[in-house]
Parts: structure tokens; sequence; C-alpha cells
């Protein structure tokens, strides 16, 4: 019983030796950096938003921010990331290094007092929060240079497909992430990425 208890002694004494050298990121979280994403420059770009105003690329540069696309008369994905994208306008509403960017896909139907409309029924404003419309083509061609899909599809209901997608930028308009709007789990992950890229210090 006594060679027993020494054996269990000294296992434990291993185990406990081992964990004690397993490196500090590896008990928890480790914050690596996040990726760059995009290996080009993003295009330039000029939208007009709720308030008809303009909002290009300078009004976001320098900042952190979060861009998606979307309709208002969608009836399937949209809603479900309005909500989410909600909670990450509430988090950070204070925050005036942080600027959201929805797009809206419909051209024809979102004009700006619609898009007025839909940002009041969230109860949230610009510049905090750009809905934005313009070109049809523009719009489509900037979620293909994001690298996400939006495009007319008479198959689907609402007769729009598009990405769910909320993508975080940097203060250099470099893409860092890719988070599933229709996801609270990883709204938490977006929220906490933000919270990230807040703390790096600028160059």
């Amino acid at each position: 019983m006594q060679l027993r208890k020494q054996y269990i002694i000294l296992f434990l004494a291993i185990i406990s030796g081992l964990t004690s050298c397993v490196p500090e990121g590896a008990k928890g979280e480790e914050k690596k950096p996040l990726p760059i994403i995009n290996k080009v420059e993003l295009p330039a770009f000029t939208f007009v938003n709720q308030d008809s105003q303009n909002v290009s690329e300078q009004d976001v540069l320098g900042k952190i921010h979060v861009m998606d696309f979307f309709f208002t008369s969608c009836p399937t994905i949209c809603p479900t990331m309005k909500a989410n994208m909600l909670t990450v306008y509430e988090e950070f509403e204070k925050e005036d290094r942080l600027v959201l960017v929805s797009h809206s896909i419909d051209t024809r139907h979102d004009s700006v007092p619609v898009l007025k409309e839909y940002a009041e029924r969230l109860e949230v404003s610009a510049p905090r929060w750009n809905f934005v419309t313009g070109e049809k083509d523009s719009i489509m061609g900037m979620a293909k240079d994001y690298m996400v899909a939006a495009y007319e599809d008479s198959t689907e209901v609402g007769g729009y497909a598009h990405s769910g997608a909320m993508i975080l930028f940097d203060r250099k308009r470099n893409i860092r992430g890719y988070y599933d709007g229709t996801s609270e789990k990883e709204t938490k992950w977006l929220i906490r990425d933000i919270a990230r890229l807040l703390d790096e210090q600028e160059d």
C-alpha cells in the first residue's frame, strides 16, 4: 500500500510539472494577432446613407468598421442579422472609433426615406450606423471585392441572394475577420475582436 501511495504521489508530481510547463497562451485563449485577409488594397467607394449624406472610404479610414449586405424587405436572414448587428451597436454605442455600414442590395426599393424609416425602427443613427444605397452594380461589385455573395435571384424568397456575413475591418481598411451574422455565438466573437482591434496600438 505504501509503495502504491508513493507511485501516486510521483505520478501527480509529474503531471503537475508538465502542466506548469504549458505555454501561457495554451492554458487559456491565445491572443494571436488577427490576420489580414485581403491580399490587395480595397477600392474606393461612395454611397448615400439614410440621412442623404455621402459615405465614402474616407469616412471609415482610421476607424474600426463592420460592414454587411442586406435589404429592408428581406424575409429570411436579415432580421436576425440586424438583431445581432444591433447587439454590436449597443455594445459600442459610445465608441467613436467604430462605424457600422449596412449596404442595401435592393437599390430599386430601398430609397433614402426607406432606409431612414428602417434605421428609426431600430432606434439607431448615423454616423455610428450607416444604412447606404447607391448604384446596384457598385454595391454588388463591392460585395465581390469583399469576397461575399450578393446578387439578384428570382428563385430566392425576396428576389435576392446574399451572404449573412458581418465583415470586420481595421483602421487601414484591411479585412480582419468574417462572422456569421445569424449566429449569436459569432456575434460575441465579433465583439471580442472589435475590442482587440480597438486596443491595438496605432502605427
